[in-house]
C-alpha cells in the first residue's frame, strides 16, 4: 500500500512491484551524509521510532530495551552492517508489517505520485502464518493481470529462485527490472504449480472507469475503481457528476481486484456516498482513537451496491466496511481480502526508510477486519475459471448481465429502487 499525505499507510507489507520516480517526498534529505559516518546512530534512530510508535505496547513480547543494548553494543564499518542489523532487530518483532528500507527499497515503494510505473503490476503481501509472498491483486490491465495472475496466488519462486524466507523487499528487488525485460514466476494456487512468464512494461494507472449502462430497472451508473490512487478521489468525482447528469436510477461500484492504496482517498471517496456518519476509526496502543467522519457533501443519495471479491483490499475495505455498516450500500460478492492494520512510513536521513506499524482500523461498527476481510451481504462465488474467463479471455462480459456477480447486483438494485421510489429511465 502507498503513503498518504500525512505518511500513512494500509497494511504496508504489501508492495506493489514497480519503479515510480519519487519528487516530492524528499527522501533524500537533510543531514544525508549524517549517518554514513556513523551508521549505529542510523540503528539507534529506527530503534526509537519503534520505541515510540509500535502498536502493541509490550513489543509483541519482546523486551525492545534488551533489543536495543545488543545491537548498540555492536560495531559497525559501514551502512549495509547497520542495514544488516536493523533488519534483525525488527524481526524480533515477528511483524511483517514493520520493516525496513535501503535507500533503493525506499525510492522503488509506490508512494504518491503520478501513477505511472514500470514493472508488472500485482501488489504482494506476507502471510503472517505461513511466511509465504501471496498476490493481494493483480492491477488490471498490466502485465501481470494479462498473464493470468490472480488474487491470493502464492509465489513460490521467482526466476527459479525458492522464495521461502525471502521478505517483499527481496521479492521486489528480484521481479522488478527495465520495461521490455521478462520474469518468470511459480505459482501455487489450489494445490497445483502453475509458472507465468510476464514481461515487464511502463503503466499508466487510470484509476476509475464508468459508463451508464440500460438495464431492466433503468439506467444504473457503473463505475469500476482499480485503485486508491492520489487522482482516484478526483476521478471518482467526475464520473458521479457525470452520471447524475445522465440521471441514473442506481450505481454499482465494483471494487474487485482493487488492492487498496492511501487512506486518505479511501475517507475522501467515502464522503461522496454518504452525508453522515463515521467512515473509519484508528486505534494505537494507548486505545486512542482518531475518526473520520462525512461531512455532510455527498454527491448523490441515491441507491448503492458494491462489488467486492478476496483481491479487495486495505482501502477497499475501509470503503465497503463504511458503506455497509452505515447501510449506505449492499455489498455483493465473496469474502475480502482481510487487511486492517495501519503503518506510518518514515524516511530516514540516510536515504532510507522504516514502515511501522501504528495502528489498526476499524470499520464504523467497531469490527476489526484484519485477517478476516468483509463478508457479503450478499454471497455470489465465482470459481476461478470464471473469473479467469470473466477478466481475461471474454473481459467484454465484465459489468454485464453475463457477469454473475454484476447481474446479482443489478437485481438487488432493482429492488432498492423500487422500495425508495426512485424514478427509473426509459427500459430498453
Amino acid at each position: 500500500m502507498v503513503i498518504t499525505k500525512s505518511r500513512l499507510v494500509l497494511g504496508a507489507t504489501a508492495v506493489t512491484l514497480s519503479t515510480i520516480a519519487v519528487t516530492s517526498l524528499g527522501i533524500h534529505s537533510r543531514g544525508q551524509a549524517l549517518f554514513k559516518a556513523s551508521p549505529k546512530e542510523l540503528v539507534d534512530e529506527v530503534w526509537q521510532i519503534v520505541q515510540r510508535q509500535y502498536v502493541d505496547g509490550t513489543f509483541n513480547q519482546v523486551d525492545w530495551q534488551a533489543v536495543r543494548k545488543e545491537y548498540l553494543n555492536k560495531s559497525y564499518s559501514n551502512q549495509q552492517e547497520a542495514y544488516k542489523s536493523i533488519r534483525e532487530m525488527l524481526k524480533r518483532l515477528n511483524d511483517p508489517y514493520t520493516r525496513f528500507m535501503d535507500p533503493q527499497e525506499f525510492k522503488n515503494m509506490q508512494v504518491d505520485t503520478s501513477g505511472e510505473l514500470t514493472g508488472i503490476g500485482i501488489t504482494i503481501s506476507q502471510d503472517e502464518k505461513t511466511k509465504q509472498l501471496v498476490v493481494i491483486a493483480p492491477i488490471e490491465d498490466t502485465p501481470a493481470f494479462k498473464a493470468g495472475i490472480l488474487a491470493k496466488d502464492v509465489i513460490l519462486k521467482i526466476d527459479g529462485k525458492s522464495t521461502k524466507g525471502m521478505d517483499t523487499n527481496q521479492a521486489v528487488n528480484l521481479i522488478r527490472g527495465t520495461a521490455g525485460s521478462q520474469v518468470t514466476l511459480t505459482i501455487q494456487r489450489s494445490n497445483q504449480e502453475k509458472q507465468f512468464k510476464i514481461t515487464r512494461a511502463r503503466i499508466e494507472i487510470h484509476p476509475v472507469r464508468y459508463s451508464q449502462k440500460p438495464t431492466s430497472v433503468g439506467k444504473v451508473g457503473y463505475i469500476r475503481l482499480n485503485q486508491f490512487s492520489a487522482n482516484a478521489g478526483k476521478e471518482m468525482q467526475e464520473a458521479i457528476k457525470n452520471l447524475e447528469k445522465q440521471q441514473v436510477a442506481g450505481y454499482i461500484l465494483d471494487l474487485r481486484g482493487n488492492p487498496g492504496g492511501l487512506l486518505f482517498s479511501s475517507v475522501e471517496i467515502a464522503r461522496m456516498w454518504m452525508d453522515k456518519g463515521t467512515i473509519v476509526s484508528t486505534v494505537d496502543r494507548q486505545g486512542e482513537r482518531e475518526r473520520e467522519v462525512a461531512n455532510g457533501r455527498a454527491l448523490t443519495n441515491k441507491p448503492l451496491v458494491i462489488l467486492v471479491d478476496k483481491g479487495s483490499a486495505s482501502a477497499s475495505e475501509i470503503l465497503s466496511g463504511a458503506l455497509q455498516d452505515n447501510k449506505r450500500a449492499v455489498i455483493v460478492g465473496t469474502q475480502t481480502f482481510g487487511k486492517g492494520l495501519v503503518q506510518s512510513v518514515r524516511p530516514l536521513d540516510d536515504g532510507s526508510g522504516l514502515a511501522v506499524t501504528i495502528a489498526k482500523y476499524l470499520t464504523p461498527n467497531d469490527r476489526d477486519i484484519n485477517k478476516h476481510g468483509i463478508d457479503p451481504d450478499v454471497k455470489v462465488e465465482l470459481t476461478d475459471a470464471q473469473r479467469q474467463d470473466l477478466w481475461l479471455r471474454e473481459r467484454e462480459k465484465l459489468g454485464t448481465l453475463d457477469d454473475l456477480q454484476f447481474a446479482k447486483a443489478v437485481e438487488i438494485l432493482g429492488k432498492q429502487i423500487a422500495a425508495k421510489g426512485t424514478p427509473t429511465a426509459e427500459k430498453k
